[in-house]
């Protein structure tokens, strides 16, 4: 059936097909469980092991365990995606993820937090958005692509099993899915002694099966296209560019899974907040000064770019798949983010 569908409707819209549905259950699974890195960051530095980090551990477990699952089980290979099989950029990770981290601490949120929060009416995250996006998008292939190419040639390592976590630890993919099934029952017992409703414990679940399900995907209509499709999973900064610059530059999108995925997701959140009653418009204020915003947006703009993703599409996506840079990229990004926060809460005691 679905060589079919490829053959009448070709390999792109069959994958922003894909990217929707996808979308769609994150949107929703975010949105409901309020799963966001910053916010688990920000619990840590205060020094509390709370509800936010709860939610983040259960994602990123389940993550983990479902891809790893599916790889240990024969349906899924990952060996060929960008983020094994291409050279990576160590410096670039941990420059990068610096810079992602401090941004998420200004604007209050990483890229994947502000499509979710768009799709609710909050107007800071759509203008924030869009200046990551434009960043995002100056930093791949406008002004800033040099300076990013030079950081991320600072130092480099090829692709394979230089690149491969799980190689250079000698560790099986199903062992590995063995602890992240015991990781992800100790979060949720984590998530019950914090209060974590348990829908929203569910909710974070899905967050990191939609991870498993971008991979599935994509491999699946690799496995069955006559052309090279390249394998993904769910990542934002590069979507999202792809998909503004495909609105006001073209007048065809370039069809693909991150097309269907930007979308899906506003779709997904913003459904489960109009059932909810959660819903409303939200504007910068003096609490919220939009200055403080558009330079973390800056910052994720160009440090996603430089790191090879965004908190989802490296610390989940590529940290799933133990991709060596995504785990020095969201590494970074808990570092950055964890200062950052501490330096913010000490400058506002002070002026208290």
């Amino acid at each position: 059936m679905l060589e079919d569908l490829i053959e009448t409707f070709g390999n792109g819209p069959v994958l922003a097909a894909v990217g929707g549905c996808v979308g769609i259950v994150f949107g929703a699974a975010a949105q409901h469980s309020r799963f966001c890195l910053r916010a688990a960051t920000a619990e840590v530095a205060q020094g509390q092991l709370g509800p936010r980090l709860s939610i983040w551990l259960i994602a990123f477990s389940a993550a983990v365990a479902s891809v790893q699952f599916l790889i240990s089980s024969g349906l899924l290979d990952v060996s060929e995606s960008r983020q094994l099989a291409t050279t990576g950029s160590m410096s670039g990770a941990i420059i990068g993820g610096l810079m992602f981290g401090v941004g998420m601490i200004l604007a209050r949120g990483c890229a994947s937090r502000l499509l979710v929060l768009s799709a609710t009416g909050n107007l800071r995250a759509i203008v924030t958005g869009l200046v990551l996006t434009l960043v995002a998008q100056s930093a791949l292939r406008g002004a800033l692509a040099p300076a990013r190419d030079s950081l991320a040639a600072v130092w480099t390592i090829p692709g394979g099993a230089a690149r491969n976590l799980l190689d250079q630890l000698g560790v099986t993919s199903g062992s590995v899915a063995l602890v992240a099934i015991i990781a992800f029952l100790v979060s949720l017992i984590h998530a019950y002694r914090n209060a974590v409703q348990f829908s929203h414990a569910i909710a974070a679940t899905g967050v990191g099966l939609a991870v498993a399900l971008g991979w599935l995907g994509t491999y699946t209509v690799a496995m069955n296209s006559f052309d090279v499709v390249a394998i993904s999973s769910v990542t934002f900064t590069g979507p999202s560019t792809d998909t503004l610059m495909g609105l006001v530059n073209s007048t065809q999108l370039p069809w693909g899974f991150g097309i269907g995925l930007v979308p899906g997701v506003f779709v997904g959140a913003g459904a489960t907040a109009l059932l909810a009653g959660e819903a409303k418009i939200q504007r910068f204020g003096p609490d919220t000064p939009m200055e403080v915003y558009l330079v973390g947006a800056a910052l994720m703009g160009f440090g996603s770019m430089l790191a090879g993703g965004c908190a989802v599409g490296a610390g989940m996506s590529g940290g799933a798949i133990f991709a060596l840079t995504a785990w020095v990229a969201v590494g970074c990004m808990w570092v950055g983010a964890m200062v950052t926060h501490r330096l913010v809460h000490l400058r506002s005691s002070a002026v208290a």
